[in-house]
């Protein structure tokens, strides 16, 4: 995750079932918890989560069980796609919307490769917050490269890795949360709007689930990521 990025600040987690293939990537660290403590309960999930995944999902056969229990969490529970995407109206394929009462199709070209802009928080030079792209770069980890100590670091404490939008101080007048009296305290260090506070929550195995589900969907390279050069998919 400590990289060179577009000035994104989300603070740094259905139309077609995705057809389910399996591959091999990057092997996962170990969890605090076995798959087989958990599979019992969440066996309807994990199918379910299958089920109902967007987009084509590459990952090795033991992994099967904490994909889809992440895409379940991801797709279900937490709804990530909702604002790691451009927006309401780039989240699903034209003619899908089922706020419209449309058939549902999620937009793939757009799956959680982040680019919502939620405006400003504070007075200028407040940046303006931005949901990250939660897909895997060239390196086959989320986040364009975040490792599964990033990522639980992240979610359990709300850190953000990329510094996207730190406080102003002498040297750092731009994209900056101001500081001063009758200005909100806002912590540089912490992501803002992402809720953090409530995904942090989840169960050392939820955690490694949604991780190994981000790992195992298509790279996303947005336009803007292109031009700059950045989260390359090849």
């Amino acid at each position: 995750m400590r990289r060179t990025r577009i000035a994104h600040a989300l603070g740094t987690v259905t139309g077609c079932a995705g057809l389910v293939l399996v591959g091999t990537l990057i092997g996962s660290p170990g969890l605090r918890a076995t798959d087989d403590d958990h599979s019992s309960s969440d066996a309807a999930r994990i199918e379910r989560g299958l089920q109902i995944a967007p987009v084509h999902l590459t990952y090795a056969a033991h992994n099967r069980k904490l994909v889809g229990l992440g895409s379940y969490i991801v797709n279900a529970a937490g709804e990530c796609n909702g604002c790691h995407s451009a927006g309401p109206m780039t989240q699903f394929t034209a003619g899908h919307n089922p706020f419209f009462g449309q058939p549902e199709q999620v937009n793939t070209a757009t799956y959680l490769a982040g680019g919502r802009d939620f405006g400003t928080l504070s007075a200028p030079p407040s940046p303006h917050i931005v949901s990250r792209n939660l897909t895997p770069d060239k390196s086959g980890l989320p986040e364009g490269g975040a490792t599964f100590a990033e990522f639980y670091q992240t979610i359990r404490h709300g850190l953000d890795h990329d510094r996207a939008h730190p406080n102003c101080s002498a040297t750092v007048t731009t994209n900056c949360f101001p500081h001063g009296p009758g200005l909100p305290p806002f912590n540089g260090d912490l992501l803002q709007i992402m809720p953090w506070p409530a995904y942090r929550e989840w169960t050392d195995h939820d955690l490694q689930a949604v991780y190994e589900y981000l790992k195992a969907i298509p790279c996303v390279q947005t336009p803007s990521e292109a031009v700059a050069g950045v989260h390359a998919c090849f």
